[in-house]
């Protein structure tokens, strides 16, 4: 179950924010294990960031969500860029 604490309509497109990500382990369910920033269609996961850089973990972060909630494509946007093209980063699972 995905749960989110607001979803709306942008664009046209349906738009979750802040959608909790249950963690499954053996028997072990931790309900509020990770949250997604934005969740576009139910299937596209965008990461808002404002760093210096996107690093590794960043992209290792993105690339977790996917596996766990059967996504996927995934974003980082990244608005600490003075070109915003310049801080977006793709992924595809």
């Amino acid at each position: 179950m995905r749960l989110a604490s607001h979803t709306s309509v942008a664009a046209g497109r349906r738009v979750a924010r802040q959608v909790a990500l249950p963690l499954v382990y053996k028997d072990l369910r931790l309900d509020r294990g990770y949250r997604i920033d934005l969740l576009v269609e139910d299937a596209v996961i965008v990461e808002l960031k404002v760093v210096d850089k996107v690093d590794p973990i960043h992209e290792a972060q993105l690339m977790t969500y996917p596996r766990l909630g059967g996504y996927r494509a995934g974003l980082i946007l990244n608005f600490n860029r003075l070109r915003m093209a310049d801080g977006i980063v793709r992924r595809v699972l």
